[in-house]
């Protein structure tokens, strides 16, 4: 019964961000594939206006993602976004080629509007946006005109004034695109759509529907004391009473330190069930010998589900018990959870065990169409203590992504001081570090190597910026660092990475350093300044000294789709360096200085 803007999901890692952010324009937003809808579909007087997403393919590639061109004409305000905005171009007779590596954009990019295009209203001539794109429209399609342009994308903002088409080639709907919510909300009043969706009716209409699709069988939830699961927990504990919800939380060995303890407190507060079981050794020993990232990742979600059968042997539970999950949008997103999407990441509640368990009907997810922003608000809704509520995220698979591990034993002679600042011609600002991790560029994943700035730059804002331009001109990096100390004399004269896996010694290590980060936010005040800060254990050395290095994330974000660095002190960084560093087995400790794109929030 609401009107409502429907997005035609072209794959891209935001498609579900967009619909996020009109829904919080109190827009009921809709996603749908574009080959499962037809014109008739469109001709519903209530759909006021069509997004088209972001997608990882190129439009000029054989079987792209595509849509019936003739909803073009149907008088309806469409908004083409990156992918969408070439899709639009090309099928109305324009081109669109590979962009130069000059022409390729990752991160911020100031854009030149030319104060006539209705969707740039209230928005300055020159204005940052967040671009992610490798492909770039070289010929306008019919009717179209230009109306916005960065240094590199003549065509960033196109516009037909007759069809009611836009096409830009930024992502408003990321929250470091500063004006993003204002073409969107621009975008909605060229629609005259009406305001009347709110999370109080998402809420209210969701229960109606949990209660309508688990009927009267009994839930389990694996519970990790996160926001996600909490509010999850607490919801389902809301709708069908704290009998029927029996919560699971299993100590993987993987947690930060003093953790059990706190969710067993925590949890028990909100006055739901909860079982705890110590499964350290079966979880250490399945990654004993592994090294790949996504192997990582498959081998933990697959040992919960081994847990919960294990679970539902000794508790004389049934088939008419369904396994409940915290997934929110960005994990089934980065996972590939739309047809024309990369992977990105595999999430632990995406493995292929619990895949096919979803495929058979026998998960829930009450929270898969949400946001952490709108989890967050949910919880806040339902009465939860503030601090589970705005307690930073933390990966269900615990430490075991952020322990980085190597197969085998190397090691590299840099040819130049890695301390010292230069400008020397030629000479690239940074050294490749021999390790890889995870990125996100242009809706495709990469595995690529950091590099480690040798500029004595120490404003996180212009390191942030250096780094994006370093990644988007040179294509064998995804993120950069910042030395902030070392536990070695003098200049690096070797790097060595050590062969190691997941082990108790390794995550003692980490879970040290995790405990002093944390516990000097709080001493300094500053933990409610950044959203997340991931610490990561990397087995990578320096002049034979230490075992490990350390790698600081501070992260600033809303949903996870998009982040920048946390910008907090620099006296922060140097006191938790300084007491790292007093762990003779840490070699050097590194300060992240990458966007998302094009680095995603964790390493692995």
């Amino acid at each position: 019964m609401h009107e409502k803007i429907i997005i035609l999901d072209f794959g891209g890692q935001y498609a579900h961000l967009i619909a996020s952010r009109i829904r919080r324009e109190q827009v009921l937003a809709e996603i749908h594939q574009p080959d499962e809808v037809d014109l008739a579909f469109f001709q519903d007087p209530n759909i006021k206006g069509i997004v088209l997403s972001g997608g990882p393919q190129s439009v000029y590639d054989e079987g792209s993602a595509s849509c019936d061109p003739e909803i073009f004409k149907l008088g309806k305000p469409v908004l083409g976004i990156c992918y969408g905005h070439q899709f639009l171009n090309q099928a109305l007779g324009g081109k669109v080629v590979p962009g130069k590596d000059s022409g390729k954009e990752f991160g911020r990019a100031e854009l030149t509007h030319d104060q006539q295009c209705p969707l740039f209203k209230d928005i300055p001539t020159v204005s940052p946006f967040w671009m992610s794109h490798g492909d770039e429209v070289s010929q306008l399609g019919e009717g179209f005109e230009g109306c916005g342009n960065t240094d590199l994308c003549h065509n960033a903002a196109v516009w037909n004034a007759d069809l009611n088409l836009f096409g830009i080639q930024f992502h408003p709907e990321v929250t470091h695109s500063e004006y993003g919510h204002q073409i969107l909300k621009n975008f909605l009043d060229i629609c005259e759509l009406k305001r009347d969706w709110t999370i109080e009716k998402f809420y209210e209409e969701h229960q109606a529907n949990l209660k309508a699709q688990i009927g009267d069988k009994h839930v389990v939830l694996f519970v990790s004391g996160g926001v996600d699961s909490t509010v999850a927990f607490a919801l389902l504990s809301n709708i069908l009473g704290a009998d029927k919800v029996q919560g699971l939380f299993v100590d993987n060995g993987l947690l930060r330190q003093g953790e059990r303890d706190y969710v067993e407190k925590s949890i028990k507060a909100i006055g739901a069930r909860l079982t705890v079981m110590d499964e350290a050794d079966r979880f250490l020993g399945n990654l004993t010998g592994v090294y790949e990232p996504e192997a990582k990742r498959e081998i933990i979600g697959n040992t919960f589900i081994d847990v919960q059968k294990a679970f539902f042997a000794t508790h004389e539970l049934d088939e008419n018990t369904l396994l409940a999950q915290g997934t929110i949008y960005p994990d089934t997103i980065e996972t590939g959870g739309t047809k024309n999407s990369d992977t990105i990441k595999t999430h632990h509640n995406r493995v292929p065990e619990i895949q096919k368990m979803i495929d058979a009907g026998l998960v829930i997810e009450p929270l898969a169409d949400l946001y952490k922003d709108e989890v967050r608000a949910l919880g806040e809704l339902m009465g939860l203590p503030h601090e589970l509520v705005w307690r930073h995220p933390f990966p269900g698979p615990g430490l075991g992504v952020r322990i980085l591990c190597a197969e085998e034993t190397t090691e590299d002679i840099p040819q130049r001081d890695v301390n010292a600042f230069t400008l020397q011609r030629n000479k690239k600002p940074f050294e490749v570090l021999p390790l890889k991790s995870v990125g996100v560029q242009g809706d495709f994943r990469t595995y690529k190597h950091p590099g480690l700035l040798t500029v004595a730059e120490d404003d996180l804002a212009e390191l942030e910026s250096l780094s994006t331009k370093l990644i988007n001109h040179y294509t064998d990096i995804n993120r950069c660092v910042k030395s902030l100390g070392h536990n070695y004399d003098g200049r690096i004269e070797r790097t060595k990475v050590k062969q190691s896996d997941v082990n108790p010694e390794r995550v003692a290590r980490l879970q040290r350093a995790d405990h002093i980060v944390t516990t000097t936010m709080h001493e300094m005040g500053v933990y409610n300044d950044v959203w997340q800060f991931p610490v990561v254990l990397a087995p990578l050395s320096f002049n034979n000294v230490g075992e490990e290095s350390i790698i600081l994330r501070p992260i600033d974000s809303i949903d996870a789709m998009s982040a920048t660095v946390g910008k907090l002190p620099w006296e922060f960084f140097k006191k938790v360096t300084t007491e790292i560093l007093k762990d003779d087995s840490i070699s050097a400790v590194f300060l992240d200085v990458t966007s998302k794109p094009p680095g995603t929030i964790e390493w692995e």
